[in-house]
């Protein structure tokens, strides 16, 4: 085990510059090298692609990395050029043909060690079976909470990744992301197929970051409210650059507009933009020439500015997963940094009636008699001129067959019906309550999200209970703290501890996330997140430990 560490170190130092790993960094590193499936949850900073840069240059065979966006892949090619490992190519859609043929030849050639693609490329048959036949020894998938509809930013398309790692003989896999709670942790082990896997968790604690929530029940007080604070922050090199998260695109252009009329050097961002624009913005905020940008959820992956000083929310957002990756981009230079939300509680109802959709029936049943009538494996395009529903019906209905088990997908990338005894008729009666259930998990975080905002003991504890870590004290730097209504939380060591699994009558098995003297906060697999009177439970006998 030493000499095994001390044989990754040397590589860290030797090709990369990197003159001590962490532990978890290690620890990762050393079940990759015993060849186990890992899933590795550290904040952004923390040095997640060293855990798959450094084991690949002692396994045999090109590194595979799927990331889904074109910048990521930018700038972890551009860390690789920088240090003293083989060479790193991409294959996406913004190439010339001449480039295209380099990276191929580079890697056929065994001088290009990492190869990056995004999962939408994977699903080419051409580019899938030319990949096979690399012997790729390592599969890694980056920002992997994007598999998980319990993450913030799920994306479909990552749901083809489990045969395809499967086409590729299974080589050992890394799953990466800076957050996951346990929900979006399971998630992504099952439906990647991870195989005998290991958990690497860093702590979600970030004490610098000072946490408040200022409660406005007018929408014009918040809005003022907003601008007030924004201009003060960045009125201070001390306390400026930042981030304003709004919920609409319409939000970020009246904010940055309001603000630039005031002199502040601010930009808009938002998927309503051009892909040039947005890129201009991004590349203004991180060479420094802007204080602030007002954004919505989609200036998210890829923000990487280790000196930013606020994150401001102008409105809840739908979960704690996604509030906590965005707060989570300030203060990454370890210096303070102000985490406000201007919390309006009718917006998260809102947030609920906007999550409320109904099963897709019609395209579920579209789906499943087409499949199961169709004499062979259908590709998704054939899929799409067989059916009369939208795209995104169509893609959400073998979602959720796929979740259920009726549709899979072949090795190279069809869709088939599975037949294990049931009809369509019930594939589609599963895929409703696949839908229904998740509908129910989303409304939990909701919940849990509200939760957050109008708490008054340690917003700190709340924040990490929902991740499963609890943290013994109040951490003193929230404004609950500040005002001293902030509780020492309970133990978790009595009948129910935090991470212990439980099993409700009526809701079914569940894990236990945080405990205090008057609740207990409970995640169950069916009905997401629910928190419990801890007087009742011990009374009723609600809960049996498993």
């Amino acid at each position: 085990m030493a000499r095994r560490r001390d044989e990754l170190q040397c590589i860290a130092a030797e090709k990369f510059g990197w003159r001590q790993l962490t532990g978890e960094q290690l620890a990762a590193m050393e079940h990759v090298m015993a060849g186990r499936d890992v899933l590795a949850v550290l904040p952004t900073g923390a040095g997640k692609s060293a855990i798959y840069q450094v084991p690949a240059l002692l396994l045999d065979g090109p590194t595979l990395v799927v990331s889904p966006l074109i910048a990521l892949q930018h700038d972890q090619i551009e860390g690789i050029e920088g240090s003293r490992a083989p060479e790193a190519v991409a294959l996406n859609s913004a190439q010339r043909a001449a480039e295209r043929e380099h990276a191929w030849e580079a890697l056929r050639q065994g001088t290009a060690e990492y190869l990056f693609l995004s999962p939408e490329q994977l699903a080419s048959d051409e580019v899938l079976d030319a990949v096979a036949e690399l012997g790729v020894s390592l599969f890694v998938v980056d920002e992997a909470h994007c598999v998980s509809a319990w993450g913030h930013d799920f994306r479909p398309d990552y749901l083809r990744l489990a045969p395809v790692i499967e086409r590729l003989g299974h080589p050992r896999v890394i799953a990466l992301t800076a957050t996951a709670a346990l929900p979006v942790r399971a998630d992504i082990v099952a439906r990647l197929g991870l195989r005998e896997h290991r958990e690497v968790l860093a702590s979600f604690d970030r004490p610098n970051l000072r946490l408040g929530v200022d409660p406005l029940p007018d929408d014009d007080d918040r809005h003022q409210a907003v601008l007030t604070r924004t201009r003060a922050l960045t009125s201070d090199p001390a306390t400026r650059p930042g981030l304003v998260y709004v919920t609409s695109r319409k939000d970020a252009d009246t904010y940055a507009g309001e603000l630039a009329a005031e002199g502040v050097r601010v930009a808009a961002y938002h998927a309503g933009m051009k892909a040039a624009d947005r890129d201009r913005v991004h590349a203004e905020f991180l060479r420094g020439d802007l204080d602030v940008v007002v954004a919505t959820s989609a200036f998210g992956m890829g923000i990487d500015k280790a000196g930013l000083r606020f994150v401001l929310h102008a409105a809840a957002p739908e979960s704690l997963d996604t509030y906590y990756q965005q707060i989570g981009r300030a203060g990454r230079d370890g210096e303070p940094a102000e985490i406000t939300l201007y919390h309006r509680p009718r917006d998260l109802g809102r947030q609920k009636f906007l999550t409320a959709a109904k099963a897709p029936e019609q395209a579920l049943a579209e789906v499943a008699t087409t499949l199961s009538g169709h004499g062979a494996p259908l590709k998704p395009a054939e899929l799409g001129k067989a059916v009369t529903v939208s795209a995104a019906q169509r893609t959400r209905a073998v979602n959720l067959l796929e979740q259920t088990g009726s549709v899979g997908v072949t090795a190279d990338g069809r869709l088939e019906y599975r037949d294990s005894g049931v009809d369509p008729g019930q594939a589609v009666a599963q895929g409703v309550e696949a839908a229904e259930a998740h509908q129910r998990l989303i409304r939990s975080r909701i919940d849990m999200m509200r939760g957050y905002a109008e708490t008054t003991g340690c917003r700190r504890q709340f924040l990490l209970g929902y991740f499963g870590e609890r943290l013994e004290r109040p951490c003193g730097n929230c404004d609950t703290c500040t005002a001293g209504t902030a509780e020492p939380a309970s133990s978790g060591d009595g009948e129910f501890p935090v991470n212990s699994p439980v099993e409700h009558a009526e809701w079914g098995r569940g894990v236990v996330m945080s405990v205090a003297d008057d609740t207990v906060t409970i995640v169950f697999d069916d009905h997401g997140y629910k928190t419990l009177s801890a007087p009742a439970v011990r009374e009723h006998g609600l809960l049996a430990a498993e």
